[in-house]
């Protein structure tokens, strides 16, 4: 008894995806997909090629990155600073509220300031992208299997 799991990333994943096959080029996608015919893997190894995904991909990559050094580096500062120059971080500001104090806010702040800006970036810039190339590839895969367009 033969069977066949309709999952793209099962076959994908079973054959290597995404490594070397010793000559250089890609190892094949979903060979028990392939031996039927083109398989649904292959609709999502094309989806994962085409210039619309990459633009996807490289949108978020262009936020994610500066974004998570600038967090990171924030926060590395105010781990940094409260352990070398306590002096510094205990200097009062206002009342009972010192320095340290208001860093430590400053980073539940900036927490939410970065959410809210990543929620926008991509709402923005990759949502709608995003969303037809979903809408893309299950028309692929629906067509693979004799779906109703």
């Amino acid at each position: 008894m033969d069977v066949r799991f309709d999952d793209p990333w099962y076959d994908a994943l079973a054959s290597g995806w995404g490594e070397l096959d010793g000559t250089g080029g890609v190892a094949p996608v979903g060979s028990a997909a392939r031996e039927e015919g083109r398989g649904a893997a292959d609709v999502y190894v094309e989806v994962q090629r085409s210039a619309a995904f990459q633009e996807v991909r490289r949108r978020y990559r262009r936020f994610v990155i500066p974004g998570v050094a600038v967090f990171f580096s924030w926060y590395v500062g105010y781990v940094v600073t409260a352990t070398t120059a306590p002096g510094l971080m205990a200097r009062p500001v206002v009342g009972a509220v010192n320095v340290a104090m208001l860093a430590g806010l400053g980073q539940f702040l900036t927490t939410f300031l970065f959410t809210w800006a990543y929620v926008r970036h991509a709402r923005l810039r990759r949502d709608r992208a995003a969303l037809d190339l979903r809408w893309d590839t299950q028309e692929l895969t629906r067509e693979l299997v004799g779906g109703e367009r």
